[in-house]
């Protein structure tokens, strides 16, 4: 019923409790997920989590706010992205959110490495996985100016303009359990705007727990909650909700198997 689109089932509190996770995934109905990489050290790993499961996919990237870690070259990417269950390139991006006072040009370095990731997606034929924060305006223009044309603003922060010319170069926007938050109206103004047919629903565990598990660690089977806000919050069923942005991972992520395939 429900597809988790983004989650790190290999960080520290999940990898030890996959079965545990993945019962309670079922109980859900929370039939899918794709699991994020973040680093190049840590790619086996996350690609073996989904080698070993039907139902969970992977990804290869590395995250903007990483650094001393191994440096993606396009051939590092590309060669990751042709191993079985890999569906796209990233979690990748900008993010200035955190500067540790340095200036926008102090942070060239992350725009070359995000121009690395859009250029290996568009040789793969791939779909991005965006993460953006503090920096939906340089995210956006570095996107059209490479000719990217595929991919999900993940874990959407930003303004409803940024949303609005994410839509335009043809990207998907992807609702957390920010979305549950009492105080985050502009995201709710957000996903009302957005098009049902162009969201997905994902968790970023073990991060970003949704109403009523704020706090708490966070995990796939709760991403039904955030199914539940965004029906709230376009008049929908959840039923409904869930059937469109499962279609929608489907198409984005057209690697990844189809809804009937049965989980492992």
């Amino acid at each position: 019923m429900f597809v988790d689109s983004h989650c790190h089932l290999n960080f520290p509190g999940l990898r030890e409790r996959l079965p545990e996770i993945r019962a309670e995934m079922a109980a859900a109905r929370v039939d899918r997920a794709l699991c994020i990489c973040t680093t190049l050290e840590e790619f086996d790993e996350v690609h073996g989590i989904a080698l070993a499961h039907t139902n969970f996919w992977a990804t290869v990237g590395v995250h903007p706010d990483n650094e001393g870690v191994l440096e993606p070259s396009l051939d590092d990417l590309l060669g990751r992205a042709a191993l079985p269950r890999v569906v796209a390139i990233g979690e990748t991006g900008l993010d200035y959110y955190r500067l540790n006072g340095r200036s926008l040009a102090d942070m060239a370095w992350q725009r070359e490495r995000f121009r690395v990731h859009i250029r290996a997606a568009r040789h793969a034929a791939l779909p991005l996985v965006v993460h953006t924060r503090a920096a939906g305006a340089d995210t956006v223009t570095m996107l059209a100016d490479e000719g990217a044309t595929s991919g999900v603003f993940h874990c959407f922060t930003e303004t409803p303009a940024i949303a609005a010319a994410a839509l335009d170069l043809g990207f998907y926007i992807s609702f957390s359990g920010i979305l549950t938050f009492r105080n985050a109206v502009e995201i709710q103004e957000v996903a009302a705007m957005v098009p049902l047919e162009r969201c997905l629903i994902e968790t970023d565990s073990p991060y970003l727990a949704p109403v009523p598990h704020r706090g708490r660690s966070n995990q796939p089977a709760w991403v039904a909650h955030v199914a539940a806000k965004l029906a709230q919050i376009k008049g929908l069923s959840v039923e409904d909700v869930a059937r469109v942005t499962s279609a929608n991972f489907e198409r984005l992520f057209d690697r990844a198997a189809p809804s009937g395939a049965a989980p492992a």
